[in-house]
């Protein structure tokens, strides 16, 4: 499984941006599609993340701003951010794990808020 964001850049307080990510190969051994992001000197933390057949999860900073989704077929799933802060300004990391627990990270996309 192969995973490449993209859709990161400079925004200004309170704008939107989206980002998505590709999967590719084993699409189908995939059971839980995430976001993880991780801001300079701190630790990667994880945003929202999304299983087959359960509702969204989201910690509570984005929580009501950031939503989580994928199209049926698994092959890209996104993170709509709204009312953006300066303080979601970091490296944003699509993460997927299979059926087996194994987890798969893409490159990293990084976002900027200015305020």
């Amino acid at each position: 499984v192969q995973l490449q964001a993209c859709g990161g850049g400079l925004v200004q307080g309170g704008g939107s941006l989206r980002l998505s990510c590709t999967v590719r190969g084993s699409r189908n051994s995939i059971n839980i599609w995430a976001w993880y992001r991780q801001a300079a000197g701190k630790q990667r933390e994880l945003v929202a993340r999304i299983s087959r057949g359960d509702s969204p999860d989201y910690a509570d900073f984005v929580k009501d701003r950031f939503i989580i989704s994928r199209d049926n077929a698994a092959t890209i799933f996104s993170l709509e951010m709204n009312s953006l802060k300066p303080e979601d300004t970091a490296v944003y990391y699509c993460n997927a794990q299979d059926r087996w627990f194994k987890e798969y990270w893409g490159q990293g996309t990084l976002v900027t808020v200015s305020s």
